[in-house]
């Protein structure tokens, strides 16, 4: 029992870590570009300070750029370099990690857009009344650090960025990110497995109260919170426990409370939390009964908050190490492996440079003034001021954001083939009798069939009433599959399901590449 909680903790650790990897990789050149590009000075004229407006301006930029709460742990150590008040600062930490442009277009597809709409309402809600409190009663709380010496333009300054992203990487923000993460295999180790499947329902009234307890500890991307909404609103459980999950959940986790404490200090740290607790609080049972869908015929339980407790039931016939590989290596995503390679190549940079500076500091001869050159310059060679590039960068982001969109959610034609695959292995494991691996393709196809649905609202700005139908029939289909496999159900039961399932699919199939 010790061993598989052991070997379970640090399943749920690899998994959390390769999820935050490209968050990690975006919060880290964002720091680099407020260090090096655009300064002090001018990120305070972005994010503002100790206003009402601020406030406002750092949800605007936190819902822009995408982030989660791990990765947004170097970026809110830079704005306190940059004498950001402690309100613009938890406004942003709160904001980021929590919708972002491929999350956002997600969740106006799992229930009605209103729904989602209205959490980023909220979610504004909170940071300006919290942020605006906190500012009022603490209003001097931007600390003042020394400018840095500026680098000179040209291929030093671009050097210079990704010296800052290095050193960031091997600073105390690792560490700092390494606490939240750890909070994740901790928690994994006091819910046993399944512990939550019927604990959300819309009809406890202290449903938001325990998500509350259960997600300031747990870590969870945008889209993994996105995702968990909507199988909240397919069962039917709480609204008011969705918002929660999505506020703290997906926007706080414990290394970012830990750099509060560390800063801030306890009287602060625990008035700023104090309000932010009364107002989610407040506002997740004040929309619960408007938002909550009146078509939804609650269910029994629900899968959408195994990824929080204890992932071993029994000892897995392979073991322990073995069935942590199969499951990391099928779970995980390209780009994930691509934001983790990356991170890690910043981290043996930035080794590298700590061993340099015994000999030689770098910033030294990037900090250096450029020599005067007598020669006349030429047209090309222009000097670019700081701010224009830090703005080119965010753009860039922005733009990659976007363009990510319709790559992670590709064509119908194209998904519809990607989740017949899906469909295919999850069938065959069912018919076969081997419930592990069909257990293992029902959330694939899952997925896909969320991305299906976002998909064709990306390109045509609607999704109708019949393809959500279609998409609804085949998932709880597919649900119904998976407790079945749960309950070993008789094998005669089980065929006649997957033939349901297939037909749903193929009616599905013909709804969204025909009709």
């Amino acid at each position: 029992m010790v061993e598989a909680i052991f070997w379970g903790a640090i399943l749920r650790i690899v998994q959390a870590s390769l999820q935050a990897a490209p968050f990690i990789l975006t919060g880290l050149i964002i720091t680099g570009v407020l260090h090096r590009m655009l300064g002090q000075s001018h990120t305070r004229m972005v994010f503002g300070s100790n206003s009402l407006s601020s406030l406002l301006q750092s949800w605007v930029l936190g819902m822009l750029l995408p982030g989660c709460s791990l990765g947004v742990i170097p970026i809110v150590k830079q704005l306190r370099r940059s004498a950001i008040s402690v309100g613009t600062i938890f406004a942003f930490a709160l904001s980021s990690p929590l919708f972002d442009p491929l999350s956002m277009l997600y969740g106006l597809t799992l229930s009605k857009p209103e729904t989602i709409l209205a959490f980023a309402f909220c979610s504004l809600i909170v940071v300006t009344v919290s942020g605006s409190l906190f500012d009022y009663w603490f209003p001097n709380s931007e600390v003042v650090v020394p400018e840095p010496m500026p680098t000179p333009p040209g291929l030093r300054r671009l050097l210079a960025t990704l010296v800052v992203m290095a050193r960031e990487s091997v600073s105390d923000s690792m560490l700092l990110i390494g606490c939240g993460l750890a909070c994740v295999g901790l928690l994994s180790t006091v819910l046993p497995p399944g512990v939550l499947m019927h604990s959300m329902s819309h009809e406890n009234v202290y449903s938001p109260l325990l998500m509350t307890v259960i997600a300031i500890p747990a870590y969870a991307t945008p889209m993994t919170a996105m995702g968990q909404l909507g199988s909240m609103f397919q069962h039917g459980n709480s609204i008011g426990a969705a918002f929660i999950l999505l506020i703290f959940g997906a926007g706080m986790n414990c290394g970012l409370l830990v750099w509060m404490l560390r800063h801030y200090g306890f009287k602060q740290c625990a008035i700023w939390m104090g309000l932010m607790l009364a107002v989610v609080v407040t506002l997740s049972y004040g929309i619960e009964r408007p938002l909550y869908p009146a078509d939804i015929e609650p269910a029994d339980h629900t899968h959408a908050f195994d990824i929080y407790c204890q992932p071993f039931a029994s000892v897995p016939p392979e073991g322990y190490v073995a069935d942590i590989w199969r499951r990391v290596r099928l779970d995980t995503q390209l780009h994930e492996i691509v934001g983790a390679v990356l991170v890690g190549c910043l981290i043996i940079g930035g080794l590298g440079l700590k061993w340099l500076d015994r000999r030689w500091v770098i910033e030294t001869w990037l900090n250096k003034p450029a020599a005067v050159s007598l020669k006349p310059r030429s047209k090309w060679d222009m000097n670019v001021p700081g701010p224009v590039l830090a703005g080119v960068a965010f753009l860039a982001i922005l733009c990659g954001s976007i363009v990510g969109c319709f790559a992670y959610y590709p064509t119908p034609d194209e998904t519809i083939a990607e989740l017949g695959i899906a469909k295919t292995e999850a069938l065959a494991g069912a018919l076969t009798g081997d419930r592990r691996h069909a257990l293992h393709w029902i959330p694939i196809c899952e997925g896909w069939t969320r991305r299906l649905q976002v998909g064709m609202y990306l390109r045509r700005w609607e999704l109708s009433e019949y393809h959500r139908m279609k998409a609804r029939v085949f998932l709880n289909r597919l649900e119904l599959l998976e407790h079945l496999l749960e309950d070993e159900a008789p094998v005669d039961e089980i065929r006649h399901h997957v033939a349901q399932t297939a037909a749903a699919f193929a009616r599905l199939s013909a709804a969204f590449t025909k009709e």
